[in-house]
């Protein structure tokens, strides 16, 4: 789950790091009064959607390209850098060019800053470890500076048995070039920064640009967050930050079902029982030259109810083309699948190629119940067998169109 920045500011003061002073705005005047709540005399204001480049982005309807972060010198430019964003599409390398609408905005104190760097915290699993990865180069796309100066990132991997000391904090400190007042400021930040990414189960904390102020300060000046939906329910406060106007709608009814599903750009859709099963089943359509229009996990307990509702759920996406169920029945029954992949077949009247492949538990039973259903239901005897004949299938049927 992704939250805003000043969601992920807030959730970060809370555990000592320090971050500019601001206050979230839902509207053009509450953005005039947050402003109001500030020192001064130098305010940011920035658009709130999930996804980064909002500074160096444009907004779809061509009013304006002066980007979604602004610097402001009085409370008026506040109202006009408000004004020009509050309800407009911003688009973004990260947004693709249909963008995201501005709902909110976040007007904060403006910093001296001394200099940018780069920092992270996410899970390492080639380590299996919480690890930290700092740079030089803030404000820059981490994946640019890999590609084109790797030696300027420095990883600091935290033993789980140990967790984080100061002596890690100081490593990274001085990976940056950082001394005297501004490293015992660092120390402080990387030992906060960590506290908040294991007690609140983020996935992943990047704060880019982290700075260091005229005062030898280290601040997050912007902070982006996410979490492990997995241990929400122990996370209340984390959970009732989700912003649901900024989740793909198929991906928030998949959501409600319990279901572990991600729009791509393909047109045969999938619905695959278990992660690893369904990551086999998009890689080997592709080798048989077809692309998969989704990831979507059923899990290994599913019953009719969420079968029905996966198959809808493929069937929304206008740019499927063809269909391809690929069921291991462990604890999942074989003719449960075949009950919910017949219902919602009728329910939505199903028009594009259907390829079926089962196995395991009460296969039989689940394929008499396919066979029977009189629906145009393509059966495979195995893996690649399916992916061949749904590939092929829908080739067919977008030529026939």
């Amino acid at each position: 789950m992704n939250i805003h920045e000043y969601q992920a500011k807030t959730l970060l003061k809370h555990y000592g790091v320090a971050v500019p002073d601001g206050h979230a705005a839902m509207s053009v005047a509450e953005a005039v009064e947050a402003a109001g709540e500030l020192p001064g005399p130098l305010y940011v204001v920035k658009a709130q959607i999930h996804a980064g480049g909002r500074g160096a982005g444009h907004f779809k309807d061509g009013s304006d390209d002066k980007g979604g972060v602004r610097l402001c010198k009085t409370v008026d430019d506040v109202k006009a850098a408000a004004e020009a964003m509050m309800n407009k599409v911003l688009v973004t390398k990260q947004t693709g060019p249909e963008g995201k609408e501005v709902q909110r905005l976040y007007v904060t104190d403006g910093v001296d800053i001394s200099k940018e760097y780069y920092c992270s915290v996410l899970l390492d699993r080639a380590t299996s470890r919480v690890t930290f990865m700092v740079s030089t180069e803030g404000g820059m796309d981490i994946e640019e500076v890999a590609e084109s100066s790797p030696e300027k990132i420095h990883k600091v991997s935290i033993d789980p048995a140990t967790g984080m000391m100061p002596f890690h904090a100081r490593k990274l400190a001085f990976a940056l070039g950082l001394g005297g007042a501004s490293m015992k400021s660092a120390v402080k930040f990387f030992m906060a920064l960590y506290n908040a990414f294991t007690q609140l189960d983020a996935s992943i904390v990047e704060i880019n640009p982290m700075i260091v102020t005229d005062k030898d300060e280290v601040m997050a000046l912007d902070a982006k967050m996410n979490f492990d939906d997995n241990a929400l329910f122990r996370q209340q406060e984390v959970s009732a930050m989700r912003d649901e106007s900024e989740e793909d709608e198929k991906e928030r009814q998949a959501h409600k079902y319990d279901l572990s599903y991600v729009a791509l750009d393909g047109n045969i859709g999938c619905m695959v029982n278990g992660a690893g099963l369904a990551m086999s089943t998009m890689d080997i359509i592709k080798l048989y030259g077809g692309e998969p229009a989704n990831f979507l996990d059923v899990g290994g307990g599913a019953d009719q109810e969420k079968v029905t509702a996966a198959f809808k759920l493929i069937l929304s996406d206008p740019n499927v083309k063809g269909v391809l169920v690929n069921i291991f029945g462990g604890i999942m029954k074989c003719d449960v699948i075949a009950d919910g992949i017949v219902a919602a077949a009728k329910e939505v009247s199903l028009n594009v190629p259907l390829v079926v492949r089962l196995e395991g538990t009460n296969v039989e039973k689940g394929k008499e119940i396919l066979a029977g259903s009189g629906l145009p239901i393509i059966a495979a005897d195995n893996l690649a067998d399916a992916a061949e004949k749904v590939v092929k299938a829908t080739k067919e049927a977008a030529q026939a169109a």
